[in-house]
């Protein structure tokens, strides 16, 4: 018998909140010189994200009160669903090309990532099966190997729009899982060192990506080319200081800095928030991350737990990743930031995701 909390997890819905409200307040200081000369709008980003903001908070709510066990079920047709819109991404017009990815799928004036779709569904199904199939976890033809089919045909298909940062988020996401479901030590490690030589062929046979590679061990090398993006987003960060310059007063959105509202706003809230607007929205996601795992280790059963590893996992992974490439950590991947990045596909499907985890932590003893 199950525990039934009379509320879902506090301390998480606050967290993803404060983070939702952050986002928006980012997304219009960040994209309003760009709105306005480009659109001749200086609002059109942030009414946007307003929007999706309202849908994603929505379905939130909806996933929130639908049990989490009923989503078995629904494992198997929500990964069908999310591989035939990957490959329709890949389809002449019907695919949306953008700066030479072809990632989107336009429905009349809004686009969808079905990307995004595949983190969350293929978190659900891998939840699935490795809660039914337990008892072969340590079994690599049994238990690992179907998993992996599933995993590489996933990443082969992001590959193809080409999306690598994507295929790598996807990927650390089920590795985590597969830790958690008990696999073997000697199973994941030569699985972590196969993936490292996969990425690495994939950076050494694009010449782009090699270049951002290379960008990253010396941006300076280029730094007109290759390496603009990183010099550009460390000066945001360097002259934001310990309180930055002022909600509003960022220099480097005055098109010095590219992709500035999407993969770089972080350089913005550091510009104009500085190291404490930085260090508070890293503190809400370890107040995220926490409270997710805290979730997982309390859910009644093998099948939410691994769901909650894997949602939480989805959102700090791609945190990890997108701070990671701002601060010159790591080579330029073109992942948002969970929450806080425009863009509708990333925010509602990261929204259904924690509904979905404040449904789990209803059950349990976590408060």
């Amino acid at each position: 018998m199950t525990l039934r909390k009379k509320s879902p997890d506090f301390l998480l819905f606050m967290a993803t909140i404060l983070l939702l409200v952050i986002g928006i307040v980012m997304v219009y200081s960040a994209s309003q010189v760009t709105a306005h000369e480009r659109l001749h709008d200086t609002y059109y980003y942030l009414k946007k994200q307003l929007l999706w903001a309202s849908v994603g908070i929505g379905a939130m709510m909806l996933a929130m009160g639908i049990d989490y066990w009923k989503y078995k079920k629904m494992a198997i047709p929500f990964l069908v669903l999310a591989f035939s819109l990957l490959v329709m991404v890949l389809l002449p017009g019907i695919g949306k090309t953008v700066k030479g990815a072809q990632r989107w799928i336009g429905l009349g004036p809004f686009t969808i990532q079905p990307s995004e779709m595949v983190k969350l569904s293929l978190v659900i199904f891998m939840s699935y099966g490795l809660s039914v199939q337990k008892h072969k976890i340590k079994k690599f033809s049994q238990g690992l190997l179907p998993n992996l089919l599933i995993l590489g045909l996933a990443c082969g298909l992001i590959l193809l729009q080409p999306d690598l940062g994507t295929a790598v988020s996807v990927a650390g996401t089920v590795f985590v899982m597969l830790f958690a479901a008990g696999a073997e030590a000697r199973h994941l490690s030569a699985l972590a060192l196969a993936g490292i030589g996969a990425v690495g062929l994939a950076i050494a046979f694009e010449p782009y990506r090699l270049r951002r590679f290379l960008a990253f061990l010396d941006p300076w090398a280029d730094p007109l080319g290759s390496g603009f993006h990183i010099i550009q987003s460390l000066y945001a960060l360097g002259s934001g200081g310990l309180f930055g310059l002022g909600l509003g007063q960022s220099h480097q959105k005055f098109f010095y800095l590219p992709e500035q509202h999407t993969d770089f706003i972080f350089a913005v809230l550091g510009e104009e928030l500085g190291f404490l607007g930085g260090s508070l929205v890293l503190l809400l996601f370890i107040l995220f991350v926490w409270r997710g795992f805290r979730i997982a280790l309390s859910s009644p059963d093998s099948f939410s737990s691994l769901l909650a590893v894997g949602i939480t996992t989805m959102v700090a992974l791609q945190a990890i990743i997108n701070i990671g490439v701002v601060t010159g950590s790591m080579p330029v991947t073109g992942i948002p930031l969970p929450l806080i990045s425009f863009g509708g596909s990333s925010l509602i499907f990261t929204l259904i995701g924690v509904g979905i985890l404040l449904n789990i932590s209803k059950y349990g003893s976590v408060r």
